[in-house]
């Protein structure tokens, strides 16, 4: 983000789409307590960086993705993943283009007004409170 301030300033209406995750900042997740933390770290990297940057016109916002169809939720299994779905209100596991729809409308010109903010894309996986 450093090397790209002078080009977002230029622009007189940058945007910085960071990628944090539920797990950390919502949920954790045995085991990946390094993860975790700097999930939540980068929060408020974005809240403060959303502050500075706000009088060049820059604002600084954050996706936290749930479960994403990638490598490395195959490479937890099938029986790991259909289990998940049974747990997400949707009934599927995400797909990339879900969190670049989200990072899309972050760095859209028209959300100028929208600056620190996390906007989580699960599913509605964090939402219950028990398995249904």
């Amino acid at each position: 983000m450093q090397a790209a301030l002078p080009y977002l300033r230029a622009s007189g209406a940058g945007r910085v789409v960071l990628t944090s995750s539920i797990t950390g900042p919502v949920t954790g997740i045995s085991g990946l307590s390094h993860y975790g933390a700097s999930k939540a770290a980068q929060l408020g990297f974005m809240r403060t960086a959303a502050m500075e940057l706000a009088k060049d016109g820059i604002t600084v916002n954050a996706v936290l993705p749930g479960l994403i169809e990638t490598e490395a939720l195959a490479a937890l299994g099938e029986e790991y993943v259909k289990n998940a779905i049974n747990l997400i209100p949707v009934r599927r596991i995400g797909q990339v283009r879900d969190i670049a729809n989200a990072c899309l409308f972050f760095a859209d010109p028209e959300t100028g007004f929208i600056t620190g903010q996390g906007l989580v894309i699960d599913g509605g996986q964090t939402l219950p409170e028990a398995p249904e």
